[in-house]
């Protein structure tokens, strides 16, 4: 009797409890129905907007990535500074149709790039924002340009991406998710030193992504896809759309050519080094060749950009004395480009080396002039170090030092 008592009890807790869970889960299901149809709509609008970039750098080694046409007076894409490098050119494609159906297979338009490419030419970088701007030629008719948001947008906020995942065939590939926090960021990846307001998401960004646009519900851009969380699953990096705007509305500054394209137009012969540097055997007026050494990459400071060269002049166990160690400093105050360093090795030792740091973007011919420069103040010294003591050098002036080295 009390058993059936309890089984009518809790039948009818049951039905009470089911009663008020329905219309949750009812609307739980008409939300995500929404949702769904709200994404397909904004993936239809904002897909003639994106573009698949390929490009080439100094060191012939192509990377891909992910744009957004912003531009249509002026045939503009944005996309990231670490998508192009050092690039020049880029080639550039558009979502096509066949059959009434966007073409996804990657395949599909590499086998017909003369047909469906637009060659672009890079004339802006900023690599502090991590942003690129690429001038299409031509712009196909079915393009067209996103609408940038007036305002960035807010934490909470549902957002979605297009991009074109590496690893994958296809290309146009959708994804959403929501804003998590919105904040400036200053921090280190392998592309290099950034500082830019960043729209942080909970979306799955992969390489290949990067440059993709951020829409809001309105398919306005609002961000572009830059990184994701190495330690955080999910967790992507976007730079927000005042970021774009104010590099967007700046004086445009291509990126520094490549140095391996630099040494070859200003035709100075060189090697690669196993360091992955390059280095140049420059001949002395004595006979003699002094190593010099040009950095693969270029250094920057906001939109600063550095090429740094240098030679070794002295590798010893011993710590450089006082003696040496004001000659160096004398010396530095004379010269016209670089300067003495004194550094320690991993294995305990002291280097003194000669090191130049010039203008990234300047013409080929000053890098070739520089290489010469710290060939000769290098090659000078190491002849010093080994052929006099430094009794011997201490009534000679660092200017007329400086003077005597120049003239050999």
């Amino acid at each position: 009797m009390f058993r059936c008592r309890l089984t009518r009890m809790l039948r009818i807790a049951f039905h009470r409890w089911m009663s008020l869970l329905c219309p949750a889960v009812m609307l739980v299901i008409s939300l995500q129905t929404t949702n769904a149809m709200a994404g397909g709509e904004t993936y239809k609008k904002v897909l003639p907007s994106t573009v698949w970039i390929i490009t080439a750098n100094g060191e012939d080694q192509t990377s891909t990535g992910t744009g957004v046409f912003i531009d249509a007076d002026k045939k503009l894409v944005l996309t990231n500074a670490h998508v192009v490098g050092d690039s020049r050119t880029a080639v550039v494609f558009f979502p096509e149709k066949k059959n009434g159906e966007t073409m996804v297979k990657r395949k599909q338009y590499l086998d017909s790039v003369l047909k469906l490419a637009q060659p672009g030419r890079i004339v802006a970088v900023d690599r502090k924002r991590d942003l690129a701007l690429i001038e299409l030629a031509e712009v196909p008719e079915r393009a067209e340009a996103i609408a940038m948001a007036e305002t960035s947008v807010t934490t909470g906020e549902s957002v979605d991406l297009i991009g074109n995942p590496g690893g994958s065939d296809v290309l146009w590939v959708y994804t959403s998710g929501t804003v998590r926090s919105i904040y400036q960021k200053k921090f280190k990846s392998d592309h290099g030193e950034h500082d830019f307001r960043v729209v942080e998401t909970q979306t799955p960004i992969k390489p290949g992504d990067s440059g993709g646009p951020v829409v809001n519900q309105a398919g306005e851009l609002i961000a572009i896809a830059q990184s994701f969380s190495p330690s955080q699953n999910l967790v992507s990096y976007c730079v927000d759309v005042q970021e774009i705007k104010a590099f967007v509305k700046s004086p445009w500054k291509a990126a520094p050519l490549g140095t391996k394209v630099v040494l070859k137009n200003a035709e100075v012969d060189f090697e690669l080094h196993s360091t992955g540097h390059y280095e140049v055997k420059q001949k002395l007026a004595s006979g003699t060749t002094q190593s010099v050494f040009v950095a693969k990459d270029t250094e920057y400071f906001q939109r600063a950009d550095v090429r740094k060269v240098w030679s070794l002049v002295s590798v010893s166990s011993d710590e450089p004395s006082a003696e040496l160690m004001m000659r160096l400093m004398r010396q530095n105050s004379a010269t016209k480009i670089g300067g003495w360093v004194v550094e320690k090795n991993g294995a305990g030792e002291f280097l003194i080396l000669y090191v130049a740091k010039l203008d990234a973007t300047a013409p080929d011919e000053a890098v070739a002039a520089s290489i010469d420069y710290v060939a000769r103040i290098a090659g000078a010294m190491s002849k010093q170090l080994k052929s006099k003591t430094p009794e011997e050098t201490k009534t000679e002036s660092s200017t007329q030092t400086l003077a005597s080295w120049l003239a050999k």
